[in-house]
């Protein structure tokens, strides 16, 4: 019985999260809230778990600044891309900070080529250009392993999705962030002293992200 109960419970997860599979429901009540109260909204930082524990961590610097966070965790581009409208067109922000590909890399939904996660950062900075919104385009942070996913290493596709995002913005004429070099360590992975594991930063990991993201909101947003 308890066999089949469990099966049941997690069934039924599965079909709930097939039905919100861009997880729309996250951010709804959030969103609702800032347009009905007509909250100004500077930038939103769009992503995935490393966005979401930036917010979550450092939120005296979101606060600060005027920011808000729509990052959720094991999140792919394609999943961010169909929630972009809700969680970042609709909040009508001056700028939109995209970081996001790790999770691609992972195969967190399924397997996807580089060029289709480019392709889907490309189209949400593209929507956002449409509505006024100026992105910035972040380089994926380094990391080479998973803990959820070791049978595959990461380094090289970090190492070549950075520099094809770069490439892009600088085509575009796009300011991109690089995160990457100052946070790389010899083994192309995280440092050790700026992640709690290998892909996702601590503390010391955002310290060092927020002047750099801050220098880069400065030259677009002057």
């Amino acid at each position: 019985m308890r066999k089949l109960f469990v099966f049941i419970a997690l069934t039924s997860m599965a079909i709930l999260s097939a039905q919100d599979w861009p997880q729309l429901e996250k951010y709804q009540s959030d969103n609702a809230q800032i347009l009905r109260e007509k909250t100004p909204v500077r930038v939103v930082f769009m992503g995935n778990s490393i966005t979401q524990g930036w917010a979550d961590m450092r939120p005296e610097f979101f606060k600060e600044h005027g920011f808000v966070g729509r990052g959720i965790g094991g999140q792919t581009t394609p999943q961010m891309l169909l929630r972009f409208r809700q969680d970042v067109l609709e909040l009508q922000p001056e700028a939109v900070v995209i970081l996001a590909g790790i999770n691609d890399i992972a195969q967190n939904t399924g397997p996807i080529s580089l060029e289709e996660t480019l392709g889907n950062i490309q189209s949400m900075a593209e929507l956002a250009l449409a509505h006024g919104i100026t992105p910035l385009i972040c380089a994926v942070l380094p990391a080479n392993s998973f803990p959820w996913r070791p049978e595959i290493i990461p380094t090289e596709k970090v190492v070549a999705l950075n520099e094809l995002l770069r490439r892009w913005t600088l085509e575009r004429n796009l300011v991109f962030v690089d995160y990457y070099t100052p946070m790389v360590d010899e083994k192309l992975g995280l440092q050790s002293h700026l992640g709690y594991d290998p892909v996702h930063p601590n503390q010391e990991g955002y310290k060092v992200m927020e002047p750099l993201v801050l220098k880069a909101l400065d030259q677009v947003l002057k």
